[in-house]
């Protein structure tokens, strides 16, 4: 009997481990799950950089309006690079939706969720889905390395003077308050 008890409990982990790997809403649900309990913050004393001027830094959404980040100084700018199959993207979406919901009539900070794969229709029904109502943006120029090296996600934030202030790869809890103070900081910065 002990045997038949130790190869079921072996079988539903190992069933509980290919969830885990092969479902991305699994997986997402559980990285959310670790963000929760203090995983996955962002260290915000990342020191400020200039990237090689923003002029040119392209973004269009789903209307087909260009947004160029060089047009945008003296705001600052929350850069998300994510995909829908993505399930870190997945898990940090919650936290992000948060922060946005709480930024989004602040006329000092512009977000931009750059869907990597440019699919606004798939894009589009995921939001929708999960009620975000995050403007969604896809890529319409080269972008710098020091920017978006091509790992999801990447979040970045610039400041009002156009300088990398912020840069994360992975997956992090946007919605903590080192995050928040960061940007009220950089809103009352010059």
């Amino acid at each position: 009997m002990k045997f038949i008890r130790k190869n079921i409990l072996n079988a539903l982990f190992v069933i509980f481990l290919l969830v885990i790997v092969f479902v991305p809403d699994a997986k997402a649900f559980f990285i959310k799950g670790l963000m929760e309990i203090g995983f996955y913050k962002p260290t915000v004393e990342t020191p400020k950089e200039n990237v090689a001027g923003l002029n040119g830094i392209r973004f269009k959404d789903v209307k087909g309006n260009l947004i160029d980040l060089g047009d945008l100084k003296g705001k600052i700018i929350f850069l998300n690079f994510w995909a829908t199959w993505c399930p870190p993207c997945r898990a940090e979406m919650p936290s992000i939706n948060k922060l946005y919901t709480q930024f989004k009539e602040d006329k000092d900070i512009v977000f931009i969720f750059a869907d990597a794969d440019g699919d606004f229709a798939k894009s589009g029904k995921f939001m929708s889905d999960r009620k975000y109502a995050m403007p969604i943006y896809k890529v319409d120029s080269d972008i710098p390395e020091k920017v978006f090296a091509g790992a999801l996600p990447t979040t970045v934030i610039f400041d009002k003077q156009g300088r990398l202030s912020f840069r994360h790869e992975g997956v992090a809890n946007y919605a903590d308050q080192k995050i928040i103070d960061f940007i009220n900081k950089l809103k009352s910065s010059r």
